[in-house]
């Protein structure tokens, strides 16, 4: 019988196999590189999109916060401009105010009866002065509190004169109101 050597022919076969193996494995690699390199430049694409949106995004809210402060500050002025315009109209409103004031005074005030201090706190009137008679004072508290101008006069003190026919010392205190609070307030109390 005629004897036949297949082991070259399976050796050749098995050096065969294994080199279409490693060519294989060899194209598996250099595919799954090539796959994990496009992957890692698509992937480091979006990144640095979404980081230059993120700077973007960033670089608007601090202009934002900026554009907040300005309005911030420029709401404080309007406050401050607003507060100065009410101060300012206040004060246009009540310029005339004193003047009556002290023409009531002047029209209120009967013969023998001399103002020698006067002094305001707020709304109210302190007067010191001489009179030659305690019922003039009386008259001058009177005239006063009959005015639209003034309300509720109190005598503080009265120092009489140490000689004869000598004038009395006087301090009183009155308070200021316009004419229209001093109706109100008479019709309120009728």
């Amino acid at each position: 019988m005629a004897h036949i050597n297949l082991l070259p022919w399976r050796e050749e076969r098995r050096a065969e196999l294994r080199r279409q193996f490693f060519v294989i494995l060899a194209g598996v690699a250099i595919i799954g590189a090539g796959t994990v390199f496009l992957v890692d430049t698509r992937v480091g694409a979006q990144i640095s999109k979404q980081d230059s949106r993120n700077r973007y995004i960033e670089l608007e809210q601090e202009n934002l916060d900026e554009s907040i402060s300005a309005i911030k500050e420029l709401r404080s002025q309007r406050a401050q401009l607003i507060e100065r315009m009410n101060v300012i109209q206040n004060l246009q409103g009540n310029r005339s105010v004193i003047v009556h004031f002290f023409d009531e005074f002047a029209q209120n005030i009967p013969d023998g009866v001399f103002l020698s201090w006067l002094q305001r706190n707020g709304k109210t009137f302190i007067l010191k002065g001489e009179a030659e008679a305690n019922n003039r004072v009386s008259n001058f508290m009177r005239n006063l509190n009959e005015s639209d101008w003034f309300a509720n006069p109190t005598l503080s003190s009265v120092v009489a004169g140490e000689e004869e026919g000598a004038s009395s010392r006087f301090e009183l205190s009155v308070i200021g109101v316009s004419p229209s609070a001093k109706k109100q307030t008479d019709e309120g109390g009728r």
